[in-house]
């Protein structure tokens, strides 16, 4: 994956936890709702929390900003994300093969609660 991460920050787009930094996520207003693009943690993170926390935000951001819905989309093969999103109240919404990768595509509506 090619992340222009400078082009995010400048866009306001991408917001980092820890320094040094240990997650990142990123995310941005569309047309009709809010795209989680990218959610990372660094190894010595992973199990704290902070990717969770970090999707929180990004939904919090959208929420603040009006947006009806966040969505997302994962690669089938990543089995881990495919459990975590819905224990977070995504939905599955469709899956489909786009530029050769097999995409599973989840949203979540943002003006029920948490």
């Amino acid at each position: 994956m090619l992340q222009d991460f400078p082009a995010d920050i400048a866009a306001g787009r991408c917001w980092v936890s820890g320094r040094p930094a240990l997650g990142y996520v990123v995310a941005y207003p569309r047309k009709d709702d809010w795209m989680l693009e990218n959610v990372a943690v660094a190894p010595e993170a992973q199990g704290t929390g902070l990717g969770r926390t970090l999707i929180v935000h990004a939904e919090d951001l959208a929420r603040a900003a009006g947006a009806p819905a966040i969505v997302l989309y994962t690669h089938a093969k990543m089995t881990r994300n495919r459990v975590l999103y819905p224990a977070l109240g995504y939905r599955q919404t469709k899956r489909e093969t786009q530029h050769g990768l097999d995409r599973v595509f989840f949203q979540k509506d943002l003006q029920t609660l948490r």
